[in-house]
Formats: C-alpha cells, sequence, structure tokens
C-alpha cells in the first residue's frame, strides 16, 4: 500500500516502528493547514515559519515518547501543539518586552480562483482579503479562532470544540456571533466585498 492512501494511525504507527517517510507524508499531508493556522494568529511569515517547524519538531518527539494517543484526530492535536507555541513565544516576548509588531501582509488568501484576471479585478480581491482580514481580527477572540479553525483550516464543529474544549453548541454559538458581528462590521465601515 502507498504512504499516501495510509491513514494518520498507520503513518504515526510506521514512523514510530522506524519509517522516517511515514513522517515526511503527515506533515506533507497537513502543511497548508498548520502553516495557514500559525500565520492567522501571528501575521508574520518568518514566525510562522519558525513557529510551523518548532510545531512538527515537537510532535516529533511527541510521537518518538509515545505522548500521542491515537483517537482519529491527528490535525486537531497537531493544531493544539501549535497553539501552545504560540502562545508559549508571546509569554517570553512580553517577559522579554520584545513583542514584534512587524506584519509582512501576506496574502493567505491567495486563491486559485483569481488567477487569470484583470488588474483591477486582482486589486479588488486584494483590497477585498485585506478587509476581510482586518475585520476577523477585530472580532473577539474566541470567535476569531472559531472562524480561523473552521474556515482556515477546515476543523469540523467536533473538532473545533474538543480544540477549544467547550460543547459543540458553544463552537455553533460562537461562529453564528462571531458571522453577526461580521455583518454588523461590514454595515458600519460600509465595505463592499464583492468583486463587481
Amino acid at each position: 500500500m502507498k504512504t499516501h492512501n495510509r491513514s494518520d494511525y498507520e503513518l504515526v504507527k510506521q514512523f514510530v516502528n522506524g519509517n522516517n517517510s511515514c513522517i515526511e507524508q503527515l506533515i506533507n499531508r497537513y502543511r497548508t493547514k498548520v502553516y495557514t493556522y500559525i500565520l492567522l494568529i501571528v501575521k508574520n511569515q518568518h514566525l510562522a515559519e519558525d513557529l510551523f517547524q518548532d510545531t512538527f519538531i515537537k510532535v516529533i518527539k511527541s510521537l518518538l515518547e509515545g505522548k500521542y494517543k491515537e483517537n482519529g484526530k491527528f490535525l486537531s492535536w497537531v493544531i493544539r501543539i501549535a497553539h501552545n507555541l504560540i502562545i508559549d513565544y508571546y509569554r517570553k516576548s512580553r517577559q522579554l518586552n520584545a513583542i514584534s509588531r512587524e506584519d509582512f501582509q501576506v496574502d493567505i488568501f491567495n486563491s486559485r480562483r483569481f488567477s487569470g484576471v484583470s488588474v483591477e479585478d486582482r486589486l479588488i480581491s486584494d483590497q477585498i482579503t485585506e478587509d476581510v482580514k482586518n475585520l476577523v481580527d477585530e472580532l473577539p477572540q474566541d470567535q476569531k479562532e472559531v472562524i480561523l479553525l473552521r474556515h482556515y483550516c477546515g476543523l469540523s464543529f467536533k473538532e473545533i470544540a474538543e480544540h477549544t474544549n467547550v460543547s459543540i453548541n458553544t463552537a455553533l454559538g460562537r461562529m453564528r456571533y462571531a458571522l453577526i458581528n461580521l455583518r454588523k462590521l461590514i454595515k458600519e465601515k460600509n465595505l463592499s466585498l464583492t468583486l463587481k
């Protein structure tokens, strides 16, 4: 059986038993979702790359130490590790009085459906992207987190509930309030978020 057809559990098991190519397959499988989650929170490309590497170093170490218990939620487990590393980074930075506010304005919403469009459409879509990023940043932290986990990491509401240690109803409620607040912000700021 080829590695790309194997489940997360099979890849983890084989990696722990010495097959190093299996961890590469897992990293490649979830690279985009984990990196995007980190980048959306830290808003700094170089920092996101460092934290992404640290996340998978910790994943590898934890797997080899037998700290991962298979429950079909490998991605949620990896995102929790990334989340904790982000928190640790900011705690240390705060202690050192050295939090960087630098923002590289990376287009995290880049999408194939915008390729081959006119320069005008590209500029408009870039502005929409920036507006949406700014609107999401204005949400309360719990609402912002559920938007990021759902729309940029592709987690189900069940996975979001597990990741944030709340009930599914609470996760759904946070999403509902996030959408209500986004609509209010769009109206208040009189934004147009359409290409045409």
